[in-house]
């Protein structure tokens, strides 16, 4: 008896048919398994400060527009928008085809009502700083929403591009229910949350841009990032988020690993409280600008992994660094600061750190400790879990913190909730004045492009002279991925909304 293609039973076209089933790539559903250190601390946009809640809700929310790899402004939520010759009035399209997860579309009163919401100050936005010359908002048709502003606003564009000011349904705001569960229009959805332990994300498929690559992620949270590299080398991990350039440097000695390394506008800083004794006095601020070794801690905590940084990190308003204040460590004239201020025989401060973000925070504060020690600053390090250093630092409750703050690709947008009299977080800088506030208005309204990196270049020059904070480096956003991975394009804002554009070979 004979089999196959002999059988009198089979046509020809049944043939041709038996064999295209039997070579066909097997129907499956593509999940990009992933791994991250840190969990988010949240789940609402408008609240969250911490880089790994960003780096969840910006796969699940969207704003009006985002930036892309070259810190461009391109479309999300919105198709189009523009400005008024009098730059008082901003205008966006939306698109049509918007949707948010539960079926219902994004509309130009869903904007209104998530903006109303930022700016109403019982909410305690992140950003609401960027939008308060807001005055009015008007929505002529569902997919028009036009911006009524007090002022020429030229950074508010920009700021919009944040998920901070990401668009949620207005009824769940009417029913409180933002925060406790995700209801977005990005490329996901949240399907479960395990704190600390894991997230899985199903494909949004009524994405406006489009469907994802992979069918849904499921993500792993790992504390320890030398598991996440043990995960990676056994395959049991797709592509993961590092973030200390320790493990990072590792994963090109592994085969079949691909490391993305890409420079941030994200800066790693000591914060000072100048609103606590001694650092009320600017000679103490300035002295303990002098005594510190940016590279040194640069090296030490990060391998080198990063650049010495000023306040502005942005391509087009850096400033050279050895053009500021004390950034070459004077330890004789902080000495002589110190003795000018009245405090010769130094004093003692507690600074924080957070212990899972970044990780390097441990290290960079123990290089702090030994160099202002030289300076008879006796400094004791107090470690914090992630959610209670956040609480802490929002609150200003610290003598000194070890910090990794966001950047922006414009200036103000960046800093005014900080450095102006109207920033809601003010509480954590503790410090302004006239200076900073006027310079900061300026380079608000300010539309010539040379002028505004005028202004801004004096904006920084002053802060680092004032020395609120010890501006000390950028660094570098890592993900590593296998082979199969595809598609993924990192951006220096440290977004991981290229997750959406990754598909698995």
């Amino acid at each position: 008896m004979t089999y196959g293609f002999t059988r009198k039973l089979l046509g020809s076209a049944a043939i041709v048919a038996s064999l295209l089933v039997a070579t066909a790539a097997p129907s499956f559903a593509a999940t990009l398994k992933m791994a991250w250190a840190q969990d988010a601390t949240g789940l609402d946009p408008h609240k969250q400060t911490a880089f790994s809640s960003i780096r969840l809700l910006e796969l699940i929310y969207e704003p009006l527009v985002r930036l892309d790899a070259d810190l461009k402004t391109v479309p999300a939520i919105a198709t189009s928008w523009s400005f008024s010759e009098d730059a008082k009035t901003l205008t966006f399209k939306l698109d049509p085809k918007a949707k948010f997860h539960n079926g219902a579309p994004v509309t130009a009163a869903d904007v209104k009502a998530s903006f109303t919401r930022i700016l109403d100050q019982a909410t305690g936005a992140a950003a609401r700083a960027n939008y308060l010359s807001i005055e009015a908002m008007e929505t002529p048709d569902e997919h028009t929403i036009v911006f009524k502003l007090s002022q020429p606003d030229v950074p508010l564009l920009t700021a919009m591009g944040s998920i901070n000011a990401a668009i949620v349904p207005a009824s769940e705001i009417a029913a409180g229910k933002i925060g406790t569960q995700a209801v977005g229009s990005g490329p996901f959805k949240l399907e479960k949350w395990e704190p600390n332990a894991r997230e899985t994300l199903v494909a949004n498929s009524d994405w406006a841009g489009g469907k994802p690559g992979v069918d849904g992620i499921e993500i792993r949270v790992l504390p320890d990032e030398n598991a996440i590299l043990a995960a990676l080398r056994a395959k049991q991990v797709d592509f993961a988020l590092l973030n200390d350039p320790l493990v990072a440097t590792l994963v090109p000695k592994v085969a079949g690993l691909t490391l993305n390394r890409k420079p941030v506008l994200a800066y790693h800083v000591l914060q000072l409280n100048p609103s606590r004794k001694p650092m009320t006095e600017l000679k103490v601020r300035q002295a303990i600008s002098c005594a510190i070794d940016r590279k040194d801690i640069l090296d030490t905590a990060l391998l080198g992994e990063g650049e010495v940084t000023g306040p502005l990190t942005m391509p087009g308003y850096r400033s050279d660094p050895s053009t500021l204040f004390c950034y070459s460590r004077d330890v004789e004239k902080a000495k002589k600061l110190m003795a000018d201020a009245g405090y010769a025989g130094g004093f003692s401060a507690t600074v924080i750190a957070a212990t899972g973000e970044p990780p390097t925070a441990a290290s960079e504060a123990q290089v702090i400790q030994s160099q202002l020690q030289e300076i008879g600053i006796k400094l004791d390090i107090k470690l914090m879990e992630l959610n209670v250093y956040v609480d802490t630092w929002l609150k200003g409750d610290f003598d000194m913190a070890v910090a990794l703050n966001g950047g922006r690709a414009d200036p103000y947008s960046m800093y005014n909730r900080y450095w102006t009299k109207a920033g809601n977080l003010q509480k954590v800088a503790n410090y302004i004045d006239d200076d900073l506030d006027s310079l900061m208005q300026k380079g608000r309204v300010e539309t010539d492009p040379a002028k505004r990196r005028e202004i801004f270049g004096a904006f920084d020059k002053h802060l680092a002279e004032v020395s609120p904070w010890i501006w000390l480096y950028t660094g570098y956003s890592y993900t590593a991925q296998q082979q199969n991975v595809q598609g993924y394009v990192p951006t220096p804002d440290g977004s991981l909304f290229g997750i959406s554009k990754i598909t698995l070979k």
